[in-house]
C-alpha cells in the first residue's frame, strides 16, 4: 500500500522556486539561439574535490559528456569501444589501440602518452580511484597503443578502465596538486568555467569525434535541497532534474517523470572494529530489529524495493542465485547507546535515520543520530567516528560489475570500508570473485561473496532505489542510466 503523496506546502514551494529564480541563466560562451537552446540541469550533490576525475566527482564529468575514458559498458555492463577501439590480452597484459583524429579541449591531440599520463596518475594517486583497489597497474604507451599491465592477470581490465574515475585528460589538467578538468576533456562539451559549489557551465565542442552535439551548452546548478530541485522542474526552472524526492515526485506531472530500477542500495554499515556491534550478536539484533518494508511504504511511498541482498532487481541474476545466508544468532540489547550517521543531502535518509531510531529503541538500544551534508561527514564515518552509517551506496558504479563494490567496501584493505571490517574468509571470497573471468562463473562467485559478507552482519541492506529523474516537456533524448554515467549526452537537446 503506497502512503497518500504529502503535498508540499505553498509557502515551501514558493521559498523553492525563489532558490533558483535567475540561477539558470546562461553564462556560456555560447548563448541560446537558432541553433537551440542550452540545457539547464539541476545536480543534488556538489562538488566534493573541484570535479577532480579521481574523485566522485568523476562522475559529473561523465554526465555532462565532457570527460571521457578508453572503454564504455552497453546496458548489460559488456565493455564497448570508446577513445580506444580495440583490446586484446595477453596474461596480465592488455593492449588498447587508440582512436584517430581525438583532440582535447584545449586543442592537443589525443596519443598513447597522453592516455599513460592519465592512467598513472590515478594508479598512484593517494587514496586511489575505487576501482583501482588492490590493483597494481601501470600503463605503456608505444605509439597509437597502450599496454596495460596489472599485478596479477584481471579479466576486469577493461571494465575497470570504463570507469568515469580513469577518464583520460589532457596534460594540461595535471599541472598541479590537484587535477583541473576545465578545457581538458574529449567529449561533445568542454567544461569553460566552475563557481565553486553552485554552478558551472559547459559549451558545446565543435571538434568532437563523435560529431557535432545538438544542444549550444549546459549550465549546471548544485542544488542539495530536494524540496528546491523539484521546484526547478515544476515552475520551469530547470529543463533536467536529477534525484527527484520520493516525497516530491507523487505531486509532480507523472508525465515529466522517470523512474527506473537502479543499482543503488540503501545500507546500514555496522562498525565491527569497535563499539557495541563489535559483538557479532548485536549486529545481529540490529538486523532482526530493521523492518525495511515499513521503510519502503512509509519514507519511500512505494518508489523502491525491499533488499533481499546487497544487490538489487537492477542485477536480475543476482536473485536467480542467491540462496539462503547463515547468520549468528541475535543477542538481547540492554540499553546499549549507539550513534548513527547519515547525511541530508539525498532527502529521504535523514527520515530513514529517524525511522530506523525508532525500531531499534524498540529492540532495546538507546539510539542517537547525527545528521549532516556528505561533505561534512565523509571523513568521519571512514574513520569509525559512528556505531553505524546509512550510506545510498551504487553497486556497480565504477566498472559494471559489483566485485569492486565489495571489495571497496567489505575488503580488509577496501578504501571505502564504512564498517571497519576485516575478515579471512570474505577476503578470500572477494579475491577468488575478482580473479574469475566474466561471465557465468564469475557472477556464482560474486553471489558467494555477497553471502559470506552477509553472514557477518557487518552490514544490513535494506532497500534498493529507484532513479526518479524529472525532464521539462521540451527536453528531447536525455539519458535516463540506472549506473549514473549519462544525463545530457550528444543527441540531447530542448526543443
Amino acid at each position: 500500500m503506497r502512503v497518500p503523496a504529502r503535498l508540499l506546502p505553498l509557502t515551501a514551494a514558493t521559498a523553492a522556486s525563489a532558490l533558483l529564480t535567475g540561477c539558470f541563466s546562461s553564462v556560456g560562451t555560447e548563448e541560446a539561439g537558432s541553433e537551440g537552446k542550452r540545457i539547464r540541469v539541476a545536480h543534488m550533490l556538489p562538488p566534493r574535490s573541484g570535479l577532480s576525475p579521481l574523485s566522485d566527482d568523476a562522475f559529473k564529468l561523465s554526465r555532462w559528456s565532457t570527460a571521457e575514458t578508453l572503454v564504455k559498458l552497453n546496458a548489460v555492463g559488456d565493455a564497448q569501444p570508446a577513445l580506444a577501439t580495440e583490446w586484446e590480452q595477453s596474461g596480465k597484459s592488455w593492449t588498447f589501440t587508440i582512436r584517430d583524429g581525438v583532440t582535447f579541449h584545449d586543442g592537443t591531440k589525443l596519443t598513447g602518452e597522453a592516455v599513460v599520463n592519465s592512467l598513472t596518475v590515478a594508479a598512484t594517486a593517494s587514496p586511489k580511484p575505487r576501482i583501482l583497489d588492490g590493483v597494481e597497474l601501470t600503463a605503456k604507451a608505444d605509439g597509437n597503443t597502450v599496454t596495460v599491465t596489472t599485478g596479477t592477470e584481471d579479466p576486469l581490465v577493461p571494465q575497470r578502465l570504463s570507469s568515469p574515475q580513469l577518464s583520460i585528460l589532457a596534460a594540461k589538467a595535471y599541472k598541479g596538486k590537484t587535477v583541473n578538468p576545465v578545457g581538458a576533456g574529449t567529449g561533445p562539451f568542454e567544461l569553460t568555467k566552475v563557481n565553486g559549489t553552485s554552478s558551472a557551465s559547459l559549451d558545446r565542442y565543435d571538434g568532437y569525434w563523435g560529431g557535432k552535439a545538438k544542444a549550444p551548452g549546459i549550465d549546471v546548478k548544485f542544488v542539495p535541497d530536494g524540496t528546491a530541485r523539484a521546484a526547478a522542474l515544476r515552475t520551469g526552472e530547470a529543463d533536467i532534474v536529477e534525484a527527484i524526492p520520493v516525497s516530491q515526485a507523487a505531486v509532480l506531472d507523472q508525465d515529466l517523470i522517470t523512474e527506473v530500477p537502479m543499482p543503488r542500495t540503501n545500507t546500514l554499515y555496522l562498525n565491527t572494529e569497535k563499539g557495541v556491534f563489535k559483538d557479532v550478536s548485536l549486529r545481529a539484533a540490529a538486523r532482526e530489529a530493521i523492518d525495511a518494508k515499513s521503510i519502503v511504504e512509509g519514507v519511500y511511498e512505494g518508489r523502491a524495493d525491499v533488499a533481499e541482498g546487497l544487490l538489487g532487481p537492477a542485477l536480475p541474476w543476482a536473485a536467480e542465485l542467491r540462496s539462503t545466508v547463515k547468520r549468528a544468532a541475535a543477542g538481547k540489547p540492554s540499553g546499549q547507546t549507539i550513534t548513527i550517521g547519515t547525511y541530508s543531502d539525498r532527502a529521504e535518509l535523514p527520515e530513514v535515520a529517524a525511522t530506523l531510531q525508532q525500531q531499534l529503541q524498540k529492540a532495546g538500544f538507546k539510539v542517537k543520530l547525527d545528521v549532516r551534508e556528505y561533505a561534512n561527514i565523509e571523513s568521519d564515518a571512514l574513520a569509525g567516528e559512528f556505531d553505524a552509517f546509512i550510506l545510498s551506496r551504487a553497486t556497480v558504479l565504477d566498472s559494471g560489475d559489483p566485485a569492486a563494490y565489495l571489495y571497496s567496501d567489505f575488503g580488509s584493505d577496501g578504501s571505502f570500508n564504512l564498517s571497519q571490517f576485516a575478515d579471512k574468509t570474505v577476503d578470500a571470497a572477494l579475491d577468488k570473485a575478482s580473479e574469475t573471468a566474466t561471465g557465468d562463473a564469475r557472477r556464482k562467485a560474486v553471489i558467494e561473496a555477497e553471502a559470506a559478507v552477509l553472514g557477518t552482519d557487518a552490514a544490513v541492506p535494506m532497500l534498493h532505489e529507484r532513479v526518479i529523474q524529472g525532464d521539462a516537456a521540451g527536453v528531447v533524448d536525455a539519458a535516463h542510466d540506472p549506473r549514473e554515467r549519462e544525463l545530457v549526452t550528444a543527441d540531447t537537446y530542448v526543443k
